[in-house]
C-alpha cells in the first residue's frame, strides 16, 4: 500500500491519520515537539477502535498496524506518495515546514496543507517543487467529517490537483476544487457570514443565543446534513432553482443588502447544475427528502441526550 506522511501530529495530524490508516495506508508520523508523534499513536489507536465500534472501521487492530512512529522528518518523508501537512498557521512556519518538505519528499509526491486560513501561494512561490503544492483543509475533525477542500496556487499542476482528490476519495473523503484562491476558502466563507449574522441578531436583541442555535439544530441543519443550500431551493419551488429565484430573489436581495441574486449568479448556476428542473422531478426528490428526514428524526429521537 503506498506510504503518506503527517507531518505535525496533533488534533488535525491526529484525524488525519485516522483516516489513511484506517483505508490501509502506511501512515507515518512526525512531529518536532518530542514524544508528540508516539503520544498520538495511542490516541490514533482510540479513534481506531472507537470507530469500529460503529462498523466504520473493519479492523482498528490491522489499521493501528499501519502506524509508524517517525524517528525524524526525513524517515517520515522518504517513499512517501502523499504528505499532510498540519502545521502552525502563520506564513514563516508554512515556509520553514514546507522547503523541509520541499528537499527531502520524493520530487512526485503530492504535499497537501491542512491550513484553514493561508493560501499555498502566501508560502510556496520559492519551492523548487512547487507545482506539487495545494491546500488541503479539512472540517475538525476529518474523520468524522469527510469534506476536504482542495485549493491551488496559480502554479500548482491541474494534474495533482485531479490527483489528490482521487486520493482523498479512495480514503473516504468529499473533495471539492476551489477554483481559485480565496481568503476562507468556501467553508469558512459560509460559515463566516451565518454566524455574523448570528452574532448580529442576538446583538440586536432579536433572538437569545439559544434559540438562534434551535434555529440551526432543529430547522436549516436537519435539511443540510444531507442536501447543499441549492439542493435545497431546488426543492423549495415547483420548477426548481431558477423558479425559486424568480419567486424570492428581490425580497433575498432586500434582507442581504446585497446582488447575489441577480440573473448573472442564477445563470452561472444553472450552466453547471445537473438534473431537469421539471416538476415531476422536483416531486420525486421531494419524497426523497422527506423520507430521509423522517429517518433523521428518528434518529435524533433515539441518540443519547447530551452532556450538559
Amino acid at each position: 500500500m503506498p506510504k503518506v506522511a503527517i507531518v505535525g501530529s496533533g488534533l488535525i495530524g491526529r484525524a488525519w491519520a485516522t483516516v489513511f490508516a484506517s483505508h490501509g495506508w502506511t501512515t507515518a508520523l512526525h512531529d518536532p515537539a518530542p514524544g508528540a508523534a508516539k503520544a498520538a499513536r495511542s490516541h490514533i489507536a482510540r479513534n481506531l477502535k472507537e470507530l469500529a465500534a460503529l462498523d466504520l472501521v473493519k479492523d482498528a487492530a490491522a489499521s493501528a498496524a499501519n502506524l509508524v512512529v517517525a524517528k525524524n522528518l526525513e524517515e517520515a518523508l522518504t517513499g512517501v506518495a502523499f504528505v499532510q501537512e498540519n502545521g502552525p498557521e502563520t506564513v514563516a512556519a508554512k515556509k520553514e515546514i514546507h522547503a523541509a518538505i520541499d528537499r527531502l519528499a520524493p520530487a512526485d509526491a503530492i504535499v497537501a496543507s491542512s491550513t484553514s486560513v493561508l493560501v499555498s501561494s502566501l508560502w510556496a512561490k520559492d519551492l523548487k517543487h512547487r507545482a506539487r503544492v495545494l491546500v488541503g483543509h479539512p472540517v475538525n475533525p476529518p474523520h468524522l467529517v469527510p469534506i476536504v477542500e482542495l485549493c491551488p496556487a496559480p502554479w500548482t499542476d491541474p494534474a495533482v490537483v485531479e490527483k489528490a482528490r482521487r486520493i482523498y476519495e479512495k480514503v473516504g473523503q468529499v473533495p471539492i476544487t476551489v477554483r481559485r484562491e480565496i481568503d476562507g476558502f468556501v467553508l469558512n466563507r459560509l460559515q463566516a457570514v451565518l454566524l455574523a449574522e448570528a452574532y448580529q441578531l442576538v446583538g440586536d436583541g432579536v433572538v437569545s443565543p439559544e434559540d438562534l442555535d434551535k434555529t440551526i439544530r432543529d430547522g436549516l441543519g436537519l435539511r443540510w446534513s444531507f442536501m447543499g443550500p441549492f439542493e435545497t431551493i431546488e426543492l423549495n419551488a415547483p420548477a426548481g432553482i431558477a423558479d425559486y429565484n424568480s419567486r424570492y430573489a428581490e425580497n433575498l436581495g432586500r434582507l442581504t443588502g446585497r446582488d447575489a441574486f441577480s440573473k448573472r449568479n442564477a445563470k452561472a448556476i444553472m450552466a453547471e447544475w445537473a438534473g431537469e428542473q421539471s416538476p415531476e422531478r422536483i416531486a420525486r426528490l421531494s419524497r426523497w427528502r422527506d423520507g430521509r428526514l423522517a429517518a433523521l428524526k428518528a434518529h435524533k429521537r433515539a441518540a443519547k441526550k447530551k452532556p450538559a
